[in-house]
């Protein structure tokens, strides 16, 4: 994810924040600097604040550590201002597994809470969990009240929440999993309705909350739909293969030719019959406003490209292309360049195969 910076290494796993992670720093320092009017008061805050997400990070290490006992690797952890994101390689598809690896995110906060009471208890500050803003213990205190909060919170029967996942695993005992998906969708949109509904009345942060459930189930139905519907066709039906090919020595002048007389943004680059690199337009762009349009392709191109083989799945590709950001995925057929992959390649084959569902008509 751009503007992401990796932290911390966990259990072989990279721990990346956002840049935005830290305007929320700032913002909760100016309400702690608005509330106590002391630096004390703004530094006592700020470590609660980096305190509850590391109990976010103990939450997503919880998924991804039970994930990795499935043979599930987790590409990396980002914290971002609404909590942290593990990014599995995929979600299990048998449902049993489903249901563990995303009751191990709640589970890490009950089990936090659990220590922090007997913490409190044995200390002799267990009259803080009756008012958590007590001095005396009230920081534990209220970090074990948060996370019973994000435990429930989490078990909420609603994508992108662990609750969803449940509910779809649960589902896909009963039903194939592509309906099940469907089915706990509808149920979190449901859910995501009550929830503005009382925000319009109530609380206008439940409002925010309800528009991040309703996108977040829609998001994960038709994440679904594509990789059952789409994501087991073979490269070779989404790639292109009339492209214009870039040389490491031609000057970048007349690659800006070509993009000004085609659509063709991404160009592979060969040395010969191999491929050893590839220019994209923002690098085209970049490299125009500091080398100059005489430097050659071969100084500024990418050399890292990602590569496939014609009937590797889609699904594949799009999970290739997500992890490393990358604008394409080259199509190599014995050792030679097939053809290009990328995402308006994708999103053009669905859009074809979803006109002729709706008119009734096979796909192709």
């Amino acid at each position: 994810m751009k503007w992401s910076f990796r932290i911390a290494r966990v259990a072989g796993i990279d721990i990346f924040v956002h840049a935005t992670f830290f305007l929320l720093l700032a913002w909760f320092a100016w309400i702690y600097w608005n509330a106590t009017g002391t630096l004390a008061g703004v530094l006592a805050g700020t470590a609660f604040i980096l305190a509850l997400f590391a109990c976010v990070v103990l939450h997503e290490l919880g998924h991804a550590l039970t994930a990795r006992r499935f043979g599930i690797a987790t590409r990396r952890i980002t914290l971002l201002p609404i909590g942290g994101v593990a990014s599995l390689e995929r979600m299990p598809r048998e449902p049993r597994q489903e249901i563990l690896v995303a009751l191990a995110g709640p589970a890490v906060n009950i089990a936090i809470a659990g220590v922090l009471w007997v913490v409190l208890t044995v200390s002799g500050h267990g009259a803080a969990l009756d008012d958590p803003a007590h001095v005396q213990g009230g920081f534990l205190a209220q970090l074990l009240v948060v996370n019973l909060f994000l435990a429930v919170f989490n078990l909420l029967p609603a994508f992108p929440m662990d609750g969803g996942r449940v509910l779809r695993a649960w589902l896909a005992m009963r039903m194939d999993y592509a309906s099940a998906t469907r089915s706990a969708a509808s149920v979190g949109q449901g859910l995501a309705l009550a929830l503005g509904l009382l925000g319009l009345l109530y609380n206008p942060w439940l409002v925010f909350i309800a528009v991040f459930v309703w996108f977040g189930a829609a998001m994960e139905a038709e994440a679904t739909t594509f990789h059952n519907t789409f994501g087991r066709l073979p490269a070779r039906r989404a790639m292109l293969t009339e492209f214009h090919v870039l040389s490491p020595g031609q000057p970048l002048a007349a690659v800006v030719d070509q993009v000004l007389a085609g659509s063709q943004k991404e160009f592979p680059v060969l040395e010969g019959d191999r491929l050893v690199g590839v220019l994209t337009l923002n690098r085209l762009l970049a490299a125009l406003r500091d080398a100059g349009p005489a430097a050659p392709v071969g100084e500024v191109m990418e050399t890292r490209v990602p590569t496939a083989a014609p009937d590797e799945p889609l699904d594949r590709i799009m999970e290739r292309l997500e992890e490393c950001d990358c604008r394409l995925v080259a199509v190599l057929e014995g050792g030679r360049l097939a053809g290009i992959v990328n995402l308006d390649n994708i999103t053009e084959l669905v859009q074809i195969q979803r006109a002729l569902a709706a008119g009734g008509r096979r796909a192709f």
